[in-house]
C-alpha cells in the first residue's frame, strides 16, 4: 500500500470534530440525564475515593477520573464534575479541529479518557455501541496520531502504517460484522429482504424526507435491502485485497453508503465515525488526485490493463452472485424487479463457520504484510544508529497493534460460537483484563427491524382526563414532522424508542423517570421539551402519568401526490405502566428494587469560583435545544476554518511578491560562464608546458 500521510490527516482532524460533537451533545443533556435531580443521577453510582488504595488500583477497579477530584483539590459535586469533564473534553477537541500541532498522541489520550470516564457513570444512557465505537476507535487515534507536543518529531514513521492498519481492522469488524448479525438474528424482516421497506420509520429518529422515501415502490427498497447486505458481507473483504484499486472502489461504496446514513436517519455521530474509518482504505496518491496535485496520466502498461480486468472480474463476480443468491429476475413489462433469498437459514450458518476462520486470518496475513514492510522501511534507511532507533519504535508499536488485534479476535469471533470456543485462552485472559477500558467491542448495527413500536407519556390532574406528553424529537403526534437533530443525540428519545420494545421492567430508568415528571423536576422537563409553552404540565406538575405502546406507521402519499397532512398513524397496542402518582406503592416498590431511592438528602452544591463558572456557562445553554447548539458550533468551526483559508491565501499572495526565481535565474546564467572560464584555462594549460598542466590539476574544476 502506498504513503498514507493525508488519509491519517484526514482521519485525525474528523475524530477531532467527532469527539467535539459527542462531548457537545452529552453535555447538553447532563443535568436531566445526570444531575441531583436527573434520571439516573450520577451521585448514585459516583466511585468513591479510598485513601487507603494505590491510585493505579483505584483506576484499574474504577476507569473514571470523577473519583480523582476531590483528590485534586476540585470543590465539585457529581454532576459538576461530569460538566467539568464533558467541557474540558470539547474545548480540547474544538482545539485539535482548528490547531494542526493538537492533533497529537497525549492529546487524543486525554479526550479519550475524558469519554471513558462519562462512559463508566453513564449507564444505560451511555451504552449504545456507538460509544463502544468511539472508544475503540478514540483508542486507536492515540496510536495513529504522533507525538507533536513532546516535540518527537520522527525524521521517519515507517510503523504508520502499522497503526494506520488497525482502523482498516476495525471498519471490517464493524461493517463484516453487522451485515452478518442482520442474516445471523432470524430476523423476518432481513430474510424478507422487506427491512429496508421499514427502516425509515422504524429507526430511532426519522429525518422528515423519509417519509418520501417511504413512499417508493417495495420492489425498489427490497432491492436497497439486497444492495446494503451486499455493502455489508461481500464488499468487507476487498479492504484487505492486494490490488489498490479495489481498495479504492471499497471505500467509494462504503463512503456513498455512510452519507446516505447521514441523510435518511438522525444518527447522531454514528455516520460520521463510520466514514471516518473508510479513510483508511485511501493512499496519499489518490487523495493528491482530487486536489488535483495527481501523476499525469501515462500511457496504460500490461500491467494495469490486467489490474483494470481484475477489478471487472471481481465485480461481476459480485453481481452475478447477488443475482443468484437473490433471485434477482427483472419482469420488463412491469418494469420491476423481483427477489427474494435463494438459501437458508441453516446454509448461512454452515457458510459462517466456514468464513470466521479465514477472515481472521486473512487478517493476520494483511497485518503482517504491513509489519514485515515498516520493518524493511526501518533497516533501509541510512546509519547504524538510526536504524536502531528505528527497529525500537517499530518493536513498541508493533507489539501494542498485535495487542489490540488479538484481543479483538475475542467480541469479533463471537457471531460464530464454534470457532469462538478455539481461541486461546491465554488471549481471552487479556481481553478480561482491559475489556472494562472497552478497547474492542462486537458491532451488529440494525440487526433487527421490526416495526415501530412508541411508548406515549399521558398526564392527569384527575384520573379522568389525560393530556399526552410530546417529546421535541421522538414520534409522538402523528400531525408533528419528524425533525432534524443530528449530529446531536437526544439519548432519552432513543432510549424510549428503546424501551419500547420490551418490557418497562427492563428499562428501570422510565420509573425514575416517571418519578421526576411527578415531582415536576424543571432538568428532566427540559429533556422533553426546552420550550416551556409546549409542556402541558409547566404550571404544575401532573398528579397521576401513565403509558401505553403504540404502533406507528408512516402514511401513504395522496392520490395527488401533495405532501401529507398527517405524518403518522398509530395503533393502541398495550398498557406499558400503569396509571401511578406519588407515594404510589408500586411506584415506590419498583424505585426500591432499582437503587433509584434516596436514602441520603441531596447535599447543597459547592460554592467555590469554579462551581460558580460551570453555573455560569450552564446558564447560557439550559433553555436551548441540544441541536441548536451543535448546530452553532459546527458554524463557528466552520466559520474559524474559513476566516483561516482566506487569512492564509492573503498572506500567502503577499510573501509571493518577491520571486525567488530571479537569483535562481541569476545563478543558472552564471553557470555558463563558468563553464567557458573552465574550458579557456583547460585549452590555456594544454598549450603551456608539463607544469602549468599540473596546476591545473590542482584546481577545483579538475578534482570534482
Amino acid at each position: 500500500m502506498g504513503e498514507t500521510r493525508l488519509p491519517r490527516h484526514m482521519f485525525l482532524w474528523s475524530m477531532a470534530i467527532i469527539y467535539m460533537f459527542a462531548f457537545a451533545s452529552l453535555y447538553v443533556q447532563i443535568p436531566g440525564l445526570y444531575g441531583n435531580e436527573g434520571v439516573l443521577p450520577v451521585r448514585l453510582v459516583e466511585p468513591r475515593v479510598d485513601g487507603s488504595r494505590p491510585v493505579l488500583e483505584q483506576i484499574h477497579a474504577h476507569p473514571s477520573l470523577l473519583w480523582l477530584g476531590p483528590r485534586l483539590g476540585l470543590d465539585l459535586d457529581a454532576q459538576q464534575a461530569m460538566e467539568l469533564l464533558c467541557l474540558a473534553g470539547a474545548l480540547l477537541a474544538l482545539g485539535a479541529a482548528l490547531l494542526e500541532p493538537l492533533r497529537d498522541s497525549l492529546v487524543f489520550f486525554c479526550l479519550w479518557a475524558l469519554y471513558l470516564s462519562l462512559c463508566q457513570v453513564g449507564q444505560d444512557f451511555l451504552r449504545f455501541q456507538w460509544d463502544s465505537l468511539l472508544l475503540e476507535a478514540g483508542f486507536l487515534t492515540v496510536l495513529v496520531a504522533p507525538l507533536n507536543l513532546l516535540r518527537w518529531r520522527s525524521a521517519f514513521r515507517q510503523h504508520d502504517a502499522v497503526t494506520f492498519w488497525l482502523v482498516r481492522w476495525l471498519l471490517f469488524r464493524l461493517t463484516f460484522g453487522s451485515g452478518v448479525a442482520k442474516l445471523a438474528s432470524h430476523c423476518p424482516s432481513w430474510w424478507g429482504l422487506t427491512a429496508v421497506n421499514h427502516m425509515f420509520e422504524a429507526q430511532g429518529i426519522p429525518l422528515p424526507w423519509s417519509w418520501f422515501i417511504q413512499q417508493l415502490p417495495d420492489w425498489y427498497l427490497k432491492l436497497g435491502t439486497v444492495g446494503l447486505l451486499v455493502t455489508e458481507i461481500a464488499v468487507p473483504p476487498l479492504y484487505f485485497a492486494p490490488i489498490r484499486h479495489l481498495r479504492l472502489a471499497a471505500f467509494y461504496i462504503q463512503a456513498v453508503y455512510q452519507v446516505k446514513l447521514m441523510f435518511v436517519g438522525n444518527y447522531g455521530f454514528l455516520p460520521f465515525l463510520s466514514l471516518a474509518l473508510t479513510f483508511s482504505l485511501l493512499d496519499d496518491d489518490h487523495i493528491s488526485y482530487w486536489l488535483g496535485h495527481g501523476k499525469k496520466k501515462s500511457a496504460k502498461t500490461w500491467n494495469q490493463t490486467i489490474m483494470s480486468l481484475v477489478l471487472l472480474s471481481v465485480f461481476a463476480a459480485i453481481i452475478y452472485g447477488t443475482k443468484v443468491l437473490f433471485t434477482l429476475e427483472m419482469d420488463w413489462e412491469a418494469k420491476t424487479m423481483t427477489s427474494k433469498t435463494a438459501f437458508t437459514q441453516q446454509q448461512f450458518d454452515n457458510w459462517l463457520k466456514l468464513v470466521t476462520g479465514p477472515t481472521i486470518w486473512v487478517g493476520v496475513l494483511s497485518l503482517t504484510w504491513e509489519v514485515v514492510a515498516a520493518m524493511l522501511g526501518c533497516v533501509c534507511v541510512r546509519g547504524c544508529l538510526w536504524k536502531l532507533w528505528g527497529l525500537v519504535q517499530w518493536a513498541v508499536i508493533v507489539s501494542a497493534a498485535v495487542a489490540v488485534f488479538a484481543i479483538s479476535v475475542v467480541p469479533y469471533s463471537s457471531m460464530e460460537q464454534v470457532y469462538s470456543s478455539k481461541i486461546l485462552p491465554e488471549v481471552r485472559q487479556a481481553y478480561s483484563l482491559v475489556e472494562r477500558y472497552r478497547l474492542v467491542s462486537a458491532y451488529s448495527l440494525d440487526n433487527r427491524v421490526d416495526g415501530r413500536s412508541e411508548v406515549v407519556l399521558e398526564g392527569s390532574m384527575d384520573k379522568n382526563t389525560w393530556t399526552e406528553i410530546e417529546f421535541m424529537y421522538k414520534p409522538g403526534n402523528v400531525g408533528v414532522a419528524p425533525p432534524v437533530v443530528a449530529p446531536h443525540q437526544p439519548r432519552l428519545d432513543w432510549q424510549m424508542s428503546q424501551a419500547a420494545q420490551g418490557l418497562a421492567e427492563q428499562s428501570p430508568w422510565f420509573t425514575s423517570l416517571v418519578h421526576c415528571l411527578l415531582q415536576g423536576k424543571k432538568d428532566v422537563v427540559r429533556l422533553i421539551q426546552t420550550d416551556s409553552a409546549q409542556y402541558p404540565f409547566s404550571q404544575a406538575p401532573p398528579v397521576y402519568l401513565r403509558a401505553s405502546l403504540y404502533q406507528y406507521w408512516f402514511t401513504q402519499t395522496a392520490q395527488d401526490w401533495s405532501g401529507p397532512k398527517e405524518w403518522w398513524r398509530r395503533d393502541y397496542s398495550e398498557e406499558f405502566y400503569p396509571a401511578v402518582q406519588l407515594g404510589d406503592p408500586t411506584l415506590e416498590a419498583m424505585l426500591n428494587q432499582h437503587g433509584l431511592k434516596e436514602t441520603f438528602p441531596i447535599q447543597p452544591s459547592p460554592d467555590s469560583p469554579l462551581a460558580q463558572a460551570l453555573k455560569q456557562v450552564r446558564g447560557h445553554v439550559q433553555t436551548l435545544p441540544g441541536h441548536l447548539v451543535l448546530w452553532s458550533l459546527l458554524a463557528t468551526v466552520a466559520t474559524i476554518w474559513l476566516f483561516k483559508t482566506l487569512l492564509s491565501g492573503v498572506l500567502g499572495g503577499r510573501k509571493a511578491k518577491p520571486t525567488p526565481a530571479e537569483p535562481k535565474a541569476k545563478k543558472a546564467k552564471a553557470q555558463p560562464a563558468a563553464k567557458n572560464a573552465s574550458a579557456s584555462s583547460l585549452k590555456a594549460g594544454r598549450e603551456n608546458s608539463e607544469e602549468s598542466r599540473r596546476d591545473a590539476d590542482k584546481s577545483p574544476k579538475k578534482r570534482k
